[in-house]
């Protein structure tokens, strides 16, 4: 597997890709250990060779971040994981660029309305962020819950959707965040 770089409006990305193109794995930079974490859990390796992506995979990357919000729709992707994650990962590939969801509704639509917390660590355990978008699940208030990039970025990924943000709900998630870091 292969590692590559792209600086984006929040932050620089690191993305794995296998020989075919396929993308394996999307992490935040500074979150690089949590990235070979995944690695070793899904495909028991974590070694590395840069190398520059396809320039189809990486192209569709930019334009999302320039405003093609469907881009990444094009982008071939695969993740190790049981049959449940995987079943919540597909899911989440549903959700439409500008639309969210609840943790409970998107576990009534997988047909369990009991897995909502089921569904919850499948989210947090998405090793695909923004392709495979769990950004676009919300807590059933619509505040902004768990990001493992950080609730800074999920705003900005659903702004930059077009999704609108209530303000009321925004302070929630920022004192939320306050209590997260005591």
């Amino acid at each position: 597997m292969y590692c590559d770089q792209l600086a984006t409006p929040i932050g620089d990305i690191l993305f794995v890709f296998d020989d075919d193109g396929v993308l394996r794995a999307l992490e935040f930079e500074e979150h690089a250990a949590r990235l070979h974490r995944s690695l070793r859990l899904q495909y028991m390796r974590t070694e590395l060779a840069f190398r520059s992506a396809p320039h189809e995979l990486k192209a569709s990357l930019r334009r999302y971040f320039h405003g093609d919000l469907a881009a990444t729709a094009t982008i071939a992707w695969a993740a190790g994981g049981t049959a449940f994650q995987q079943s919540v990962w597909n899911a989440l590939t549903h959700i439409a660029p500008g639309a969210t969801t609840t943790y409970g509704a998107l576990a009534q639509a997988l047909g369990n309305a009991a897995a909502t917390r089921a569904v919850g660590l499948a989210n947090g355990a998405n090793p695909i962020s923004i392709v495979v978008p769990c950004h676009r699940v919300v807590g059933a208030d619509g505040s902004l819950t768990g990001y493992g990039g950080g609730l800074h970025r999920k705003r900005w990924l659903l702004e930059h959707e077009g999704v609108a943000l209530k303000r009321d709900v925004a302070f929630l998630s920022a004192k939320r965040a306050r209590r997260e870091k005591k």
